[in-house]
């Protein structure tokens, strides 16, 4: 049902744990499935330098919260708004259809980590 990858990011999460102090914060849900995810991001000149995450849910939100992690960190705010759930999926080796919501869940936590941060960095620059 799952690939290697998937299994081996579920079984030995990468950049998993709460982050102090982080620069932005994305926490996003998914209702239905009950799987929730908290990304944490620190950025310096616009580059994500750390990253970390809690995910309560399935294996494929595991796995997909890890590799996510793995994917944005060094990126710069940029390159890592342009990360899609496909993305995800192509670097995990797929997830069966019906688990497809966990990469989109994934990207939606990237997403609101920044935008969380860009809102954060706006106030601070207007103060």
């Amino acid at each position: 049902m799952y690939s290697d990858k998937v299994m081996e990011h579920f079984r030995n999460p990468h950049n998993y744990g709460k982050m102090e102090n982080p620069d932005g914060v994305g926490r996003v849900g998914n209702p239905q499935c009950g799987d929730e995810m908290v990304i944490y991001i620190k950025v310096e000149n616009d580059v994500i330098v750390d990253v970390k995450f809690e995910t309560f849910g399935c294996v494929a939100a595991i796995a997909s919260s890890s590799i996510t992690t793995d994917l944005i960190k060094g990126k710069t705010i940029d390159e890592a708004l342009k990360i899609t759930n496909k993305d995800v999926v192509n670097q995990l080796g797929g997830l069966p259809a019906i688990k497809t919501h966990c990469s989109v869940l994934a990207e939606d936590g990237i997403k609101a980590a920044i935008d969380d941060y860009l809102k954060k960095k706006k106030e601070k620059e207007q103060n």
